[in-house]
Formats: structure tokens, sequence, C-alpha cells
């Protein structure tokens, strides 16, 4: 951590018509915030500037946010230790990449046919989530906060239309966390990569299909030049959170004020970086489906059903993980999730399928 003292005013001497002003001390705080994101990358890497540029006017310049790109400090998959062990002192990136520490981690960012995007953060705010995440990442030394998410994913870019299971057997598609479980269990080949090697993976030939975001962060980084073939939904992430993670004691250091601030832009980070996704896939999708040839196609009800049911098999494993904390986190999603989709067949469901009668096209 980098600090840096500055006095403000300066102490004026005694002429005998009065006392020298006190010097008033205020202290600037820099960290180093590490991201996942190349540099540029819609989305992604605008929230994290976003939320960095924020903190820093909000506290008055008191604490500062640098940002560095993947690969400029440490690697994109590397920004969880970084920021535990110190290095840097705070990261933005997303739960799924971390299951390796451990599998609960996961559920915090997304799961297979699981909660929606305002579902996630209403888990977090109002389920107990929040209590169970800052118990997990505590255990790393880490403190965070949901700051985002990009809603509902893709299943992915394909060179070849799928139709049946066996379609998927073998195949080398790039996807992460428990989607990528799924995957494993329906036959294909899961292969983890950056964000930024994607491309050049699909390109080379490396992997035959890639799931990443979804239509704006895709068309950015290209995926249509070499598949053309866009499925949706994604039903290995119903939704996606991003988050900002912070070095525990460093967090801890800080004022009350500047903590509050930090915690209070992830939370309004979450509504409008979430906003902000559902725009620009909608604009980014009409794009590339008039002018770059991409056909945009909906999973074949066979696959459906074959991934719902490995989903299903893997929920039932997790409530019986032989770790206590994935069970309960698992436990607490699974109920959460389970009472917002009884009620959204009537709310958000019902609505949907109800309002394409009612708007002609503008």
């Amino acid at each position: 951590m980098h600090r840096r003292n500055f006095l403000s005013g300066a102490a004026v001497a005694a002429t005998g018509v009065g006392l020298a002003a006190p010097a008033i001390a205020q202290s600037r705080i820099e960290w180093d915030m590490v991201t996942s994101w190349p540099t540029g990358s819609p989305g992604v890497d605008d929230s994290a500037r976003r939320i960095a540029r924020r903190i820093t006017d909000l506290s008055g310049g008191r604490l500062v946010i640098n940002v560095h790109g993947a690969g400029e400090i440490t690697p994109a998959f590397g920004v969880f230790d970084a920021v535990s062990q110190g290095v840097a002192q705070i990261y933005h990136s997303v739960p799924a990449y971390w299951i390796s520490k451990n599998k609960a981690i996961g559920l915090f960012g997304s799961f297979p046919f699981g909660l929606t995007a305002p579902e996630q953060m209403g888990w977090m705010y109002h389920g107990g989530g929040q209590e169970l995440y800052d118990r997990i990442y505590g255990q790393f030394g880490l403190k965070g906060f949901i700051a985002g998410n990009s809603g509902p994913q893709w299943f992915g870019w394909f060179r070849n239309e799928i139709h049946t299971v066996d379609d998927l057997r073998g195949l080398r598609i790039r996807t992460t966390g428990f989607a990528g479980e799924m995957l494993r269990r329906a036959g294909a080949a899961v292969v983890t990569l950056p964000g930024g090697e994607v491309f050049q993976a699909l390109q080379a030939g490396t992997i035959d299909a890639a799931e990443f975001i979804g239509p704006w962060n895709d068309f950015a980084f290209g995926f249509h030049q070499v598949a053309k073939n866009f499925y949706a939904p994604g039903y290995g992430e119903p939704s996606s959170a991003e988050e900002i993670v912070m070095n525990a004691a460093a967090h801890d250091a800080l004022p009350e004020d500047l903590q509050q601030i930090i915690r209070t832009v992830a939370m309004s980070a979450s509504e409008e970086t979430t906003t902000g996704y559902d725009l620009n896939h909608a604009k980014a999708l009409k794009v590339l489906t008039t002018e770059h040839g991409v056909v945009a196609r909906m999973v074949p009800e066979e696959i459906q059903k074959h991934l719902a049911s490995a989903t299903e098999e893997m929920v039932r494993e997790l409530l019986d993980d032989s770790d206590p904390v994935v069970r309960e986190v698992m436990a607490s999603y699974a109920s959460f999730r389970n009472i917002t989709a009884e009620y959204a067949a009537y709310s958000y469901g019902g609505q949907m399928n109800a309002r394409s009668f009612a708007f002609p096209e503008a």
C-alpha cells in the first residue's frame, strides 16, 4: 500500500497579534486495483474503472484507486492470490473463477438454472448471502462486495449447429465455473481461459466453441469473425455477478467513512452495471444479426433437459458435500432460488410472456 501524507495549511508565525494557525494533516491513501480484464474491455473494464473513479471522487481524493488491467501487475486469474497476499489492495473479477479455492464461492457468482441478476442481489442483501460470502472470503484474508452483474449470459459461439447432446460430446468449449462442470457432465471437453485469450484459441481451432459473456462483450472480442452460430439461453449462467474484493487488513485499516463509501459504491454499481449490460447486449445483438451474418439460435430442448438433469445432480452433491460450509451455502442459495422462482411465474415470468402482444414496433 502506498501512503502519502500531505500537510494543508501552513503555520503562520506569530506577529504579536495572534497565535500561529495549527497545521491540518490530511491523509491520502493509494490502492492498486488489479482486474481479470484486458484494458478497454466493454462492460467489465468499464465497470472496474467507474468504481475506482467513484471511490476516489466520493472520498475527496483521500482514497485513490489506480486500475491495472490483466497482465499489468498480475495475470487475469492471479488477482485473488495477489490481493490475498497484499501484492495489491483490491481486485475486480467474478466469483466463478475461484471455485478451486472453495466450491461454495462459485455460488456467489452464478449457478446453472439458478438466480437471475435481481435475485442474486436479493440473496446477497436479504437472504444471508453476504454473511456467508464474508465468512468464506475471510478465510483468505479478503473482504468483498458484489458490484454488478452481466445478466443472463449466452450459451456460446459455435462453428457448427448443435441439435442433440451427442453434438456436445468431445466438443472443446471455453467456459468457467459451475457452467463448466455442467457441460463436462454432458460430455464436453471444457477449456478455461481468460477472456483476452479466447479469440486466439477460437481462431486457431484449439477450441471448437466459446462462451464468454454476451453480445456486447463478445462482439468487441470478435468471436463473430470465427463462429456464426450464437446460442441462447446460457443455462450455465442465468446471471454472472462481478465483485470488488479487498485485502481484509487494508480494508479494516480504513476509517469507517471510507469503508462505507466502498460499500455504497459497490451497491450502486450493482444496479448501474447490470442495467447497462441489458441495454448494450440488446443493441449489440441487433448489429451482429443484421450486419455480420450471425444467426441467433435457441438451444434445442433435448440439450436443455439433459443439462437440467446434470444440474440437479450437481445440487444434490453439493447439498451432501463433505465441507459443511459448502452444504450451508448451497442450501441457502437453493432455498432462495426456489421461493423466488415460484413467485416469478406470476410476476416477471408472466409479464415477459404477455407483454409481446402490447407494444407495436417503434
